[in-house]
Protein backbone atom coordinates (compact mmCIF):
# COMPACT_ATOMS: atom_id res chain seq x y z
CA UNK A 1 0.00 0.00 0.00
CA UNK A 2 1.23 3.58 -0.98
CA UNK A 3 1.93 6.38 1.69
CA UNK A 4 -0.70 7.99 -0.19
CA UNK A 5 -3.26 5.24 0.18
CA UNK A 6 -2.62 5.20 4.44
CA UNK A 7 -3.06 8.64 4.21
CA UNK A 8 -6.16 8.57 2.72
CA UNK A 9 -7.20 5.85 4.91
CA UNK A 10 -6.53 7.57 8.15
CA UNK A 11 -8.52 10.37 7.08
CA UNK A 12 -11.62 8.52 6.27
CA UNK A 13 -11.08 7.11 9.70
CA UNK A 14 -10.83 10.37 11.32
CA UNK A 15 -14.32 10.92 10.24
CA UNK A 16 -15.59 7.99 12.24
CA UNK A 17 -17.90 5.08 11.40
CA UNK A 18 -20.14 4.75 8.21
CA UNK A 19 -20.29 5.89 4.96
CA UNK A 20 -18.91 9.63 3.93
CA UNK A 21 -18.97 11.71 0.96
CA UNK A 22 -15.50 11.79 -0.90
CA UNK A 23 -15.32 15.34 -0.09
CA UNK A 24 -15.49 15.05 2.89
CA UNK A 25 -12.19 13.00 3.38
CA UNK A 26 -11.01 15.32 0.62
CA UNK A 27 -11.83 18.48 3.18
CA UNK A 28 -9.17 16.55 6.21
CA UNK A 29 -6.56 17.27 3.94
CA UNK A 30 -7.76 21.06 2.13
CA UNK A 31 -8.15 19.34 -0.87
CA UNK A 32 -10.97 18.68 -3.41
CA UNK A 33 -11.91 15.58 -3.99
CA UNK A 34 -11.16 15.08 -7.72
CA UNK A 35 -7.35 15.30 -6.18
CA UNK A 36 -8.16 11.68 -4.75
CA UNK A 37 -9.24 10.14 -7.69
CA UNK A 38 -6.60 7.63 -8.97
CA UNK A 39 -6.11 6.65 -4.55
CA UNK A 40 -10.15 6.16 -4.63
CA UNK A 41 -9.77 3.80 -6.94
CA UNK A 42 -6.91 1.84 -6.08
CA UNK A 43 -8.60 1.38 -2.63
CA UNK A 44 -11.36 0.14 -3.93
CA UNK A 45 -9.73 -2.11 -6.19
CA UNK A 46 -7.49 -3.66 -3.12
CA UNK A 47 -11.03 -4.08 -1.32
CA UNK A 48 -10.25 -1.83 1.51
CA UNK A 49 -12.99 0.91 0.70
CA UNK A 50 -16.43 0.48 -1.03
CA UNK A 51 -18.95 3.45 -2.52
CA UNK A 52 -22.29 2.32 -1.19
CA UNK A 53 -23.74 5.18 -3.56
CA UNK A 54 -22.83 7.48 -5.74
CA UNK A 55 -19.90 10.46 -4.38
CA UNK A 56 -20.31 7.78 -0.53
CA UNK A 57 -17.38 5.70 0.39
CA UNK A 58 -16.86 3.37 3.46
CA UNK A 59 -14.65 0.93 4.95
CA UNK A 60 -15.25 -2.91 3.58
CA UNK A 61 -14.70 -4.37 7.17
CA UNK A 62 -16.88 -2.86 9.68
CA UNK A 63 -15.05 -1.53 12.70
CA UNK A 64 -11.90 -1.38 10.62
CA UNK A 65 -12.23 2.96 11.35
CA UNK A 66 -11.82 2.30 15.08
CA UNK A 67 -9.04 -0.33 14.60
CA UNK A 68 -6.81 2.83 12.60
CA UNK A 69 -7.71 5.24 15.37
CA UNK A 70 -6.66 3.47 17.96
CA UNK A 71 -3.16 2.44 15.51
CA UNK A 72 -3.11 6.02 15.00
CA UNK A 73 -3.14 6.60 19.01
CA UNK A 74 -0.66 4.13 19.67
CA UNK A 75 1.72 5.31 17.06
CA UNK A 76 1.91 8.89 18.49
CA UNK A 77 2.16 8.00 21.96
CA UNK A 78 4.85 5.50 20.72
CA UNK A 79 6.78 8.82 18.85
CA UNK A 80 6.31 10.89 21.51
CA UNK A 81 8.10 8.58 24.30
CA UNK A 82 11.24 8.84 21.19
CA UNK A 83 11.59 12.41 21.47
Amino acid sequence: MTSAEKRYLRGLAELGPGARATGEVANVFGKKASAFGVVREKLIEKGMIYQPSYGMIEFTVPLFDDFLRREMALVSSASEKDE
